[in-house]
């Protein structure tokens, strides 16, 4: 990125991003188990067999039909890592794979279990897979099998690789993540550690609390799946609704025995609405676990991140004071008032969106500036038939918001909106990857003008924001 006028950054030969009134300045030109037997359990896991299905890749790409390929993007914007705008698609498209690419997942060697609040595989009833993949620059992507998407991409094993594939072309070499040494180990209580804990390639993520209570009068997020997944995961493989602070405790004292592995941990769950004030319960469940996490350690404080509802100053100060949480996000979602209110009815109604702006703004006085930041779900500004109707609307709308944000020191990192099955916008069509990478451009340039870190969340510690993936440069 180089300097252009006073207040401007240039980002890239025929696009200027302006941060002075952002919404009138800003420009933009749009110019497997060893026994399984795969063949037999591929369809119902919606992976492609070339033995037995053809040249499946070859189907029609109904994403691209009046969109830039990936080919194109890459061309458009050379200074954005390809492996980033590969990674972003991937997560916009979702991923499949061959029978002949699962034979190679080893499971002494690759994670093939995980369940977080969203989405689970190699419980009892699901077969083994790859958890997900990395690129070999070491970008992750965080993306589960999604037979059901409309033009996925494709791993397979071609010539002794792993390679990604899109209508029958190799694009990159992928790797399976690897399992760390605790996920094979149990409690004291006798639960596996890898339902306690789920590992990325290098942070630790707990879900204390599986259910979100904006779903009990149906108020839920419209792109959230959590309470259906839950549900669904309570009947078939008996999830519990908490997890023990003690099983916790004794999880991260086993994962932090491997030299290097990890470098952060990450708590987030359901909201839990109860209590003298509104989200004091759910308070009190992360007080107690960051407090078991924290007999791990010792010192005052240890590398963390809570994801957790918009708590007030008082609430604030209690996490703060009584546990050694390092960094707190609370996620906004989508950046408009009237599409929040329509998207997060629960949320809305319960707080509403400038109050929960508001609690956002309040924590940087506890945490402090770069230590504070709020995630929205990229692109679901565009949902139908209530979102933006153009792509640079929702664009300059979104990055108009998130600079009122940075202004005031907290930081915006976006999640790629993949629509879930489950959720209430299941069959909704995600914006452009166009659209994925010039917002990326837009979070990343507000960060460096501002001065704020994205180090919660960067392409090492967390690995799912194209936005932060951008920070590496």
């Amino acid at each position: 990125m180089q300097r252009a006028n006073s207040g401007f950054f240039r980002i890239s030969s025929d696009k200027t991003i302006g941060f002075s009134s952002l919404r009138h300045r800003l420009r933009f030109s749009i110019n497997l188990s060893p026994c399984m037997d795969l063949e037999a359990i591929a369809p119902l896991l919606g992976v492609t067999n070339p033995k037995t299905s053809g040249d499946a890749m070859n189907a029609p790409n109904e994403l691209k039909s009046h969109q830039l390929s990936y080919h194109e993007i890459v061309a458009k914007y050379p200074t954005v890592s390809p492996f980033v705008i590969l990674k972003t698609d991937v997560q916009r498209r979702g991923v499949t794979y061959t029978t002949q690419a699962i034979e190679r997942a080893n499971p002494a060697l690759h994670l093939l279990q995980f369940r977080s609040i969203f989405h689970t595989i190699g419980e009892k009833q699901t077969p083994q897979i790859p958890v997900s993949l990395l690129l070999r620059d070491g970008t992750s992507i965080l993306t589960g099998m999604r037979p059901d998407a409309p033009a996925p991409y494709l791993v397979d094993f071609v010539d002794g690789r792993l390679v990604l594939t899109d209508h029958g072309q190799i694009l990159e070499e992928v790797e399976y993540w690897h399992k760390p040494q605790y996920v094979d180990k149990h409690t004291s209580a006798g639960t596996p550690m890898w339902q306690v804990a789920t590992p990325r390639p290098q942070r630790l993520d707990i879900n204390p609390y599986s259910y979100c209570h904006f779903w009990d009068d149906g108020g839920g997020c419209k792109y959230c799946n959590i309470s259906s997944h839950f549900n669904k995961e309570r009947k078939n493989n008996g999830k519990p609704l908490r997890i023990a602070p003690r099983d916790i405790y004794e999880t991260v004292r086993e994962a932090v025995k491997q030299p290097g592995r990890f470098a952060n941990i990450m708590l987030t769950g359901g909201s839990i609405l109860s209590g003298s004030q509104l989200f004091d319960d759910e308070l009190q469940v992360y007080i107690e676990t960051l407090q078991a996490i924290g007999e791990n350690f010792t010192t005052r404080r240890f590398p963390s991140q809570l994801i957790a509802s918009a708590f007030s100053l008082d609430q604030l100060a209690r996490l703060y004071e009584e546990t050694g949480l390092l960094t707190y996000t609370s996620d906004l979602e989508v950046l408009d008032d009237a599409l929040f209110n329509w998207i997060c009815p629960g949320k809305a109604g319960k707080l509403g969106y400038q109050a929960w702006k508001r609690r956002l703004i309040d924590a940087v006085q506890i945490f402090g500036t770069g230590r504070v930041n709020t995630g929205i779900v990229g692109g679901v500004e565009t949902a139908t038939p209530h979102g933006f109707a153009s792509e640079d609307e929702a664009l300059d709308a979104t990055l108009t918001e998130a600079e009122d944000l940075a202004q005031h020191g907290v930081t915006v990192v976006q999640c790629v909106w993949s629509p879930t099955r489950g959720s209430a916008f299941a069959k909704q069509h995600p914006p452009s990857l166009e659209y994925y990478v010039r917002l990326s451009q837009g979070l990343d340039a507000l960060r460096r003008h501002y001065n704020l870190n994205a180090d919660m969340d960067s392409y090492r510690i967390c690995g799912n924001h194209p936005d932060t993936d951008l920070s590496r440069i």
